[in-house]
Order: structure tokens, then sequence, then C-alpha cells
């Protein structure tokens, strides 16, 4: 069985905890994360090990990034987010809606922006 890994490196410290950091951030358990990613649940729990974590393959580490509202670099680097925490938590939670909820929020937003640009 392959799992989504490439290695135990020592750097895997900084995406465990990483990893571990947004998990408790979105309130989202390992088996949460493994079916909205489509990574396995063993593979994470493999990223979450205290000792010898594994790390991730690119495609696993995006797939998790993006479920998460984070970027691959914070991760894997722990660099600051780019992203504002409240545009984060929208993020968040807009797979919880439907797809014609989210085109209203989509098309809500663009008038918002249209309104603001119009008064400028």
């Amino acid at each position: 069985m392959k799992y989504p890994f490439v290695s135990n490196i020592s750097s895997s410290m900084g995406f465990r905890e990483n990893l571990k950091s947004e998990l408790e951030f979105n309130d989202m358990a390992v088996k949460e994360l493994a079916a909205l990613s489509g990574v396995q649940k063993r593979a994470i729990d493999n990223y979450l090990r205290t000792i010898n974590a594994a790390i991730p393959a690119a495609d696993a580490a995006v797939k998790i990034a993006r479920t998460l509202g984070v970027t691959v670099e914070y991760l894997v680097m722990g660099e600051e987010q780019q992203i504002p925490q409240e545009i984060r938590k929208i993020t968040r939670n807009l797979h919880k809606v439907s797809m014609r909820d989210r085109k209203l929020i989509a098309d809500m937003l663009e008038s918002m922006i249209e309104r603001k640009e119009n008064k400028e």
C-alpha cells in the first residue's frame, strides 16, 4: 500500500506543528480533514506523529493546504499567512453551503465591490 509521503526527515517537525495548529484553528478532526481533502486518514496520522513524522508528497500537501485555507508554504515552512484570519474563516466555511448559496455569495460580493468602486 502506497502512502502519500516521501520521507522521515527533521523538517517534518515544522509541517507537523503547522498542520496540528491549523486543525485546532479550524476545529477540525483528522477524519474530517481526510474526507474533505481526499488524503487518507492514515497518511495524515503519519504526518502528525511526534516521532518520525512523515512529510507529505506535494500533491497531498496541496490538498491539505487547500482544505485548510492556507498555503503549502505556510504548512511546510511556517511562513506568515498572507490571508487575513477573517477571510480564512469565510473560506473555511464555504464548503458547508450549497453550490447555489456559494453563487449567491459570489454575486453579492461582486455587487459590493462594484458599488464601492463606483463611489470612488
